[in-house]
C-alpha cells in the first residue's frame, strides 16, 4: 500500500513538452499522488492546462512576463524563468503545497527544472530528467541533492525508449515522497567534516572522538561540490564547528585542477563566526582527469594514477607558497575561534616519506608560507606526524572541544 496521498510538482515548460509532462503527471496519478503542473515556458500558449501558470512564476521573480516575452529572445527568457521559479518553488514547499518535484527537458530546459530544484532545501525529492544528465552537471546540481536521469533521447515526442525513461522516473519519485525519513530526536550539534580518501583515516578518528563528546558530524567529500555544499551549510546556520581537515580543493583552484570549490571554500566558517581547526590536509595534489586530459603546460611534472579516470599532480614548492599564503588570509578573516594545525611529516598518505609524492621542500614551503601570513592572535598547532597518525586525529578534534567551549 502506497504512503498517503502526496503533491508531486511537474514542472517544465509545457508549451514544447506539455505531452511528454502530462505523461508523467498521469503516471502520478496512477500512483495515487496529485501532480501540480507547472508552467515556465515562455513561446506558445501551454498545449495542456497547467495548476500554475507561466504568470504566477514570473509573477514570483517579479518578473514583467508580456515585456519579456515581447522582445522574442529565448536565453533572456529561460535566465529570467529560472531566476523566478526557485522563488516560487521555495514557496510552496515552506506552505506545504508540494512534497516533490520532476522535471523534463533539454537544454533550456535542464536549466529551467534545476534553477527551480536549487531553491528546494537538501532531503526534498527532486528528479530531473534530461538530455545533458550524461556529462559534467555540477552546475546544474550545485550544492543540492538533485537526482538527475539521462533522456537517453530528446525529450521530443513519446515513443518506446522515452515512455520507459519517463516511466521509471515518474516511479523513482513517487518513490521518494513515499518514503518516510525518520526524524533525528537527539538533536545533537552538527560538526562539519571535510575529508579525502587520503586523510580518511584522519577524520575518522577525529569523528569517533567529537561523537563521543555528543556531536554528530557530517563528512563531506573534498570533490568540489563536496566542498561548495559544506559552505552552504555553514552559511546556512546549520554547523555548530568545523572540522576542515582537507583543504585540498583550493589546490584545484589555484592550478585548473578538476575538483575546484570556487575562490569562497573557506569563507562560510570565518563569516558565520563558527568555531574551527583548519589543516592544509591533501594540498601536496591537483586532480585532472584520465592521464591524457592534463593540460600541456603541465608534462614533466610529477604525476600519480589514482585509477583510469584519475590523475593527481603534485604541487611544486612555489605553488604552495600561493596556498600557504591563501588559507593564512582566508583563516586571518575568522571571527570565530579558530586553530591552524600542521602535521609535519606529511599532509596525504602518498606524501609522506617514501611515497610517490613525497616533497620535503614543498612541504615546508607551505607549512612556512602559512606561518608568515597567518595572524599572530591565531593558534598555530605543529604536530610531528603524518596527517592519519593517531596523535594529530586526536589533536584535531581536541582542538575543535576547545575552540567550541
Amino acid at each position: 500500500m502506497p504512503n498517503s496521498n502526496k503533491t508531486i510538482a511537474v514542472l517544465g515548460t509545457l508549451d514544447s513538452k506539455g505531452e511528454e509532462h502530462n505523461f508523467v503527471a498521469n503516471l502520478i496519478r496512477e500512483k495515487r499522488h496529485t501532480p501540480l503542473l507547472i508552467d515556465v515556458g515562455t513561446g506558445t500558449e501551454p498545449t495542456i492546462r497547467p495548476d500554475i501558470s507561466r504568470h504566477e512564476v514570473a509573477e514570483a521573480g517579479g518578473i514583467d512576463l508580456e515585456a519579456l516575452m515581447a522582445r522574442k529572445d529565448r536565453g533572456e527568457c529561460v535566465v529570467a524563468m529560472s531566476e523566478a521559479a526557485p522563488n516560487l518553488m521555495a514557496k510552496l514547499a515552506a506552505e506545504g503545497r508540494i512534497d516533490g518535484v520532476i522535471s523534463l527537458g533539454g537544454g533550456g530546459g535542464t536549466a529551467l527544472g534545476t534553477g527551480a530544484m536549487r531553491g528546494l532545501p537538501i532531503g526534498f525529492p527532486k528528479v530531473m530528467v534530461s538530455t545533458l544528465a550524461s556529462g559534467n552537471t555540477a552546475h546544474y546540481v550545485g550544492s543540492k541533492d538533485i537526482c538527475m536521469i539521462p533522456s537517453i533521447v530528446d525529450v521530443a515526442g513519446l515513443n518506446r525508449i522515452s515512455k520507459t525513461i519517463f516511466t521509471r522516473a515518474a516511479g523513482a519519485i513517487c518513490g521518494m515522497v513515499e518514503s518516510e525519513v525518520e526524524e533525528d530526536t537527539t538533536e545533537r550539534p552538527l560538526i562539519a567534516a571535510s575529508m579525502f580518501g587520503n586523510t580518511t583515516e584522519c577524520v575518522d578518528a577525529s569523528r569517533k572522538i567529537l561523537e563521543e563528546a555528543g556531536y554528530e558530524v557530517l563528512v563531506f567529500h573534498a570533490t568540489g561540490t563536496g566542498g561548495k555544499t559544506m559552505e552552504t551549510l555553514i552559511a546556512d546556520g546549520l554547523i555548530k564547528g568545523v572540522l576542515d581537515i582537507t583543504t585540498t580543493e583550493w589546490a584545484d583552484e589555484l592550478c585548473g585542477g578538476t575538483l575546484t570549490a570556487g575562490s569562497s571554500r573557506l569563507d562560510a566558517a570565518g563569516k558565520a563566526g563558527v568555531p574551527a581547526i583548519v589543516t592544509p590536509g591533501c594540498l601536496d595534489m591537483v586532480n585532472f582527469g584520465a592521464r591524457e586530459t592534463v593540460p600541456e603546460k603541465y608534462e614533466g611534472r610529477n604525476f600519480y594514477i589514482h585509477n583510469p579516470q584519475v590523475t593527481l599532480m603534485r604541487t611544486t614548492p612555489e605553488e604552495c607558497v600561493q596556498l600557504g599564503k591563501i588559507l593564512a588570509e582566508k583563516i586571518n578573516g575568522y571571527t570565530g575561534p579558530v586553530s591552524v594545525l600542521l602535521p609535519t611529516k606529511s599532509i596525504s598518505i602518498i606524501s609522506a616519506q617514501g611515497q610517490s609524492f613525497y616533497d620535503p621542500k614543498a612541504d615546508q614551503a607551505l607549512f612556512d608560507a602559512i606561518k608568515s601570513n597567518l595572524s599572530k592572535t591565531i593558534e598555530l598547532i605543529e604536530v610531528e606526524a603524518e596527517i592519519n597518525a593517531p596523535e594529530f586525529s586526536k589533536a584535531c578534534a581536541e582542538t575543535l572541544l576547545k575552540n567550541l567551549g
